[in-house]
């Protein structure tokens, strides 16, 4: 069984973050925090090139957020209406903090995906720079099923895929392949199984460290042109998951599942 953490390595100018959970590698929100510590820390150092995003196991890649934690969100007795709010924002923020620290970086992200992705993990996935994927990779966003929406994740997954493949998974919250990821571009490689997974990363990152550090972060920068810094709107859309998340209704789905 996989251990609840994060494992943080550099090597060969390649920065590695891991993160890890025993329920498919779900983001609880000590979790979230922590990730975007790690991202971060390999910001300013210069012997990293690349940072390389994956999670443990050879399954799920990330099951997105926590039910345990969303479902104590709306259990707590001890709370007011309004401190719960703020709770429950503050762990939807988690997830904009992650995906804060995968566009600030300096460093081109490149992300592994060896399995499927639900919810706020497609979030982190449109977030990244470069994503290697399986054909296992399937993903969905399953928010609307159980009764709130894919609120904070929506901005950086709106940028990649556009206005009718987001509004295709979020309303349907069907899986959606591998390949049909690859096609709108959140996957930009596609390989047949976690053996060739490792192959490409490894190709990829060693490729990515090479170039030009300079020419990489303009890269970068181009391709998020346009896009304002999200701080204010994350925290909006935070709290209008948080105020869905609370209903009686929503804590029914969680509870069922």
């Amino acid at each position: 069984m996989l251990q609840e953490g994060i494992q943080i390595s550099a090597s060969d100018g390649v920065g590695t973050v891991q993160f890890s959970h025993p329920k498919a590698n779900s983001l609880p929100t000590s979790l979230l925090r922590e990730l975007a510590e790690k991202i971060q820390s390999f910001d300013d150092d210069e012997t990293v090139r690349v940072i390389l995003l994956r999670s443990g196991g050879e399954k799920a890649f990330c099951a997105g957020a926590s039910f345990d934690e969303l479902r104590a969100l709306g259990a707590s007795s001890s709370s007011s209406y309004e401190q719960a709010l703020e709770e429950a924002t503050e762990y939807f923020l988690g997830f904009a903090q992650v995906i804060l620290a995968l566009r600030n970086s300096p460093k081109c992200i490149l992300t592994r995906v060896q399995g499927k992705s639900v919810g706020g993990a497609v979030g982190l996935i449109a977030a990244s720079d470069y994503v290697v994927a399986t054909e296992a990779a399937a993903l969905r966003l399953s928010e609307l099923s159980l009764g709130f929406g894919p609120f904070v994740i929506s901005l950086p997954i709106l940028r990649k895929v556009g206005v009718a493949a987001f509004e295709a998974l979020s309303y349907d919250t069907e899986w959606r392949s591998a390949r049909w990821a690859y096609d709108r571009g959140l996957y930009h490689s596609l390989v047949a199984d976690t053996e060739a997974l490792d192959q490409e990363v490894l190709h990829r990152a060693q490729q990515l460290a090479d170039r030009s550090a300079d020419a990489v972060r303009a890269i970068k920068s181009l391709a998020w042109d346009g896009c304002p810094s999200w701080e204010e709107e994350f925290r909006r859309r935070a709290r209008l998951s948080a105020k869905l998340v609370l209903r009686e209704e929503t804590q029914a789905q969680l509870h069922s599942r």
